[in-house]
């Protein structure tokens, strides 16, 4: 045997063939990993369709019930989503 030298690998050599180990199975295990939330999130939710959007009563709602907006504002901007015109007193 022309290239052998010794008795084999020395203690680096060793060394460094564990942290290659370590490194090539870390990588492995999270590419599967990785591969696996891909998939799962992608057969959550069919392309194209996100969460549905609130209708404008739904956005109205929300806002007077946060405090935005006053009752008298909520019933005329429903009333203008409703498209019935409402009187200038309120009722």
């Amino acid at each position: 045997m022309m290239f052998w030298y010794g008795n084999g690998m020395s203690g680096w050599g060793y060394v460094l063939m564990t942290v290659g180990m370590v490194l090539f199975w870390g990588l492995v295990i999270f590419g599967v990993v990785a591969l696996v939330r891909y998939l799962a999130r992608s057969s959550q939710r069919p392309e194209g369709l996100g969460a549905p959007r609130p209708t404008p009563e739904q956005v109205l709602a929300e806002r007077f019930a946060r405090g935005e907006i006053d009752e008298q504002e909520y019933r005329s901007r429903l009333a203008t989503l409703r498209g019935s015109p409402q009187s200038a007193s309120g009722s």
